[in-house]
C-alpha cells in the first residue's frame, strides 16, 4: 500500500499543483508526523496574517496597545480586496482586536495592512525569533505584495498586475512567487507556531485563547474544512492565496482527541481566480494527513 506522504503527492499531482505538507499531533511526540517537503521554503501569502496577529496580540498583553480602543479606517485608502474594508463604501470606526478579527476571519487586507502599520515589521520578527522559527520571515503585507506586483509586471494598478497575473497564457516571473523576495515560511514552521499557540506558549494564555477563537472564525470552508465535513469536529485555520498559490494552516480537532496541526502550501500549474480541484486537494492532503496520525498505528 503507498505511503501517505506518496497519496498526498499523488493527491496534489491529479489537481494539476505541487505541494509542501506538515502535520503532528499537538504536544506529542515530534516524530509523529507527516512531512512532504515540510522544511522548504514556501510563500507564505496571506498566511503572514497569523505571525502578524500574534505581533499584535503581543502588544495587547504588554500594554502598549488598548485592544479596545478604535481606530477609523477609510476603504480607498490601502489595499483593494474582495472582503472586509476594502468593499465598503464609507470609513468605519473599529476596535483594535475587531479589526483582527476581520483580518483573519475574511482576509481582510486593507485591516492587515492598518494592523501591521500599527504593529511594525520589527514586531512581528520578534515574535518569529522568540518562537525560534528562524526559516519564517515577514518583509511586508498586502500593500507591498501589490507594489511588487505592479513593478514586476508594469503594470499601470494594482487591479491591472492581478489580472496579468491570473493570464495563464502570460509568461510571468514576479517576485510574489520567489521565497526568496516575498514572505515566507516553511510547513514545519507553521505547524510549531500553531502547536505554541495552542498550548498558550506565544503570548500569555488569554491572548492565545483569543488567537484560537479567531483562526476558528475563519469563514472559508473549501480547503481543509472540506476534508472534515463532520459534525462535532473543529477546523481553526488560514489561508493565503495570490495568483497561483493557495495555502491553508489550521488546527483539526476532533471530539476527545488531541488536536492536529496541519500546514498545506500549495503552488498550481494554472493562475486562474478559481481552481476548486487544487482547494480540493488541500482539504484531502490535510484529511490523509490527520487520519494517519490519528490510526494509532505510529
Amino acid at each position: 500500500m503507498p505511503s501517505v506522504e506518496e497519496r498526498v503527492r499523488d493527491t496534489l499531482r491529479h489537481a494539476g499543483a505541487t505541494g509542501w505538507v506538515h502535520a503532528v499531533p499537538i504536544g506529542g511526540s515530534p516524530s509523529r508526523e507527516v512531512a512532504v517537503g515540510a522544511d522548504e521554503l514556501v510563500v507564505m501569502a496571506s498566511v503572514y496574517k497569523l505571525p502578524l496577529l500574534v505581533g499584535l496580540c503581543a502588544r495587547f498583553a504588554d500594554g502598549t496597545l488598548d485592544p479596545t480602543a478604535t481606530v477609523r479606517v477609510h476603504p480607498a485608502s490601502g489595499s483593494p480586496g474582495p472582503t472586509g474594508i476594502a468593499a465598503f463604501l464609507d470609513p468605519v470606526t473599529v476596535s483594535w482586536r475587531d479589526l483582527a478579527a476581520s483580518m483573519i476571519a475574511v482576509s481582510d487586507n486593507l485591516a492587515a495592512d492598518v494592523i501591521l502599520g500599527e504593529v511594525g515589521l520589527d514586531a512581528v520578527r520578534a515574535v518569529l525569533s522568540e518562537c525560534g522559527l528562524s526559516a519564517t520571515k515577514v518583509v511586508g503585507g498586502q500593500a507591498d505584495v501589490e507594489a511588487a506586483l505592479v513593478r514586476d509586471t508594469g503594470a499601470a494598478s494594482a487591479a491591472e498586475a492581478f489580472a496579468m497575473l491570473q493570464d495563464n497564457d502570460a509568461a510571468l516571473t514576479v517576485s510574489a512567487y520567489d521565497p526568496a523576495f516575498a514572505s515566507a515560511t516553511t510547513a514545519r514552521e507553521m505547524t510549531r507556531l500553531l502547536a505554541m499557540i495552542w498550548s498558550d506558549a506565544v503570548v500569555d494564555p488569554g491572548w492565545c485563547a483569543f488567537v484560537r477563537r479567531l483562526l476558528g472564525l475563519q469563514v472559508w470552508p473549501h480547503r481543509v474544512r472540506a476534508g472534515f465535513p463532520y459534525a462535532g469536529v473543529t477546523v481553526a485555520g488560514k489561508t493565503g492565496t495570490i495568483g497561483a498559490i493557495r495555502n491553508e494552516v489550521a488546527v483539526v480537532t476532533f471530539p476527545g482527541e488531541t488536536p492536529i496541526a496541519v500546514a498545506v502550501f500549495t503552488f498550481a500549474a494554472r493562475a486562474d481566480a478559481f481552481l476548486p480541484a487544487v482547494d480540493a486537494a488541500i482539504g484531502e492532503c490535510a484529511r490523509l494527513a490527520v487520519t494517519e496520525l490519528r490510526s494509532g498505528r505510529w
